[in-house]
């Protein structure tokens, strides 16, 4: 049904728990494959990979956009689930994913996001989880942290996505459109990351809602 698709780059510390959280669906058959699209990693991520029956590609570009493309090039699934390596769908996300799947109309295609969750307990986590929703809910605009499920024959219809340097995530959801993108319940875990992070992206959503270019957003 899905082949997932994780773009990666000196990832050894974040895939384990991210291709953990693939197991139940790849015993249910629900994912079909695991695509690991490597940049240029200098540490074990493709030993990791290998070992855990990933199909490796790679990519001369260290941009994750460069990955992204490769690795839904190679894919055979008719759906994709993109995710960042150190993003761990939550147990039973599968369920949810089988459901919304089997209720698909080929004629009225759409695409899916997890709800953004971080690894952490703090109160700085539980505020960024709330931008996070009132990002994706005001703009439109969930990041590829949230992973992303789509059917094979929308993304290539729509382009796919770009080479950029950033913002390759929003860029594809932007021609996905409102009304073709769907909120799943289940959450998307990331690990922690710096407040500083969240801020900044805040405020090139905050831009790029404002139709400011992608290709100047990323230089910015």
């Amino acid at each position: 049904m899905i082949s997932v698709v994780i773009p990666a780059l000196n990832a050894e510390r974040e895939l384990p728990r991210c291709f953990d959280s693939l197991i139940s669906a790849a015993v249910r058959g629900v994912v079909r494959e695991v695509i690991v699209a490597d940049s240029g990693s200098a540490d074990q991520t493709l030993s990791i990979a290998d070992a855990a029956g990933a199909h490796i590609v790679t990519t001369p570009s260290k941009r994750r956009s460069a990955g992204l493309i490769a690795g839904a090039a190679a894919a055979r699934s008719d759906w994709l689930l993109f995710l960042h390596p150190e993003t761990a769908l939550e147990p039973g996300w599968e369920n949810e994913v089988e459901s919304f799947i089997s209720q698909a109309l080929p004629e009225r295609p759409r695409a899916a996001v997890f709800r953004f969750a971080l690894e952490d307990f703090g109160g700085e986590a539980r505020r960024a989880e709330a931008k996070a929703a009132l990002r994706s809910w005001l703009l439109a605009l969930p990041y590829g942290d949230q992973g992303l499920l789509i059917p094979k024959r929308l993304y290539v219809k729509l382009g796919g996505y770009r080479d950029l340097a950033r913002m390759e995530d929003a860029d594809l959801v932007r021609r996905i459109g409102r009304r073709r993108l769907v909120g799943l319940r289940a959450r998307a875990v990331n690990m922690p990351r710096p407040q500083t992070s969240a801020l900044r992206g805040m405020w090139l959503s905050l831009l790029y809602a404002l139709r400011v270019p992608a290709r100047v957003v990323a230089r910015l």
